[in-house]
């Protein structure tokens, strides 16, 4: 199975570059099915999708489960991001 995981999160990683889905590169969304699929497995366990999430961060893409499909995104897209601090969090919580 490591293996297909490998091989796998690589399928998904060069996937990231393609262009499909009237967009020419960048996040996308692939259903439970076809992940099951490309694995070759009948279900996901968790261990799977670990397993899985692991190998594409190793690649610098994340693996996002939405419940009914999953999200590839770039780790990049995540470094923008505002940082929460505890000032923040005490002023909302009084």
């Amino acid at each position: 199975m490591a293996d297909r995981t490998a091989f796998t999160a690589e399928t998904l990683a060069e996937l990231y570059a393609q262009s499909f889905g009237g967009k020419s590169s960048g996040r996308y969304r692939i259903p439970q099915k076809l992940l099951r699929e490309m694995l070759g497995v009948r279900r996901l366990y968790s261990d799977d999708i670990v397993g899985l999430t692991r190998a594409l961060f190793e690649k610098g893409y994340v693996l996002i489960d939405m419940d009914s499909f999953y999200v590839v995104m770039s780790a990049n897209s995540f470094v923008n991001y505002r940082r929460l601090s505890n000032d923040a969090i005490k002023e909302v919580v009084h």
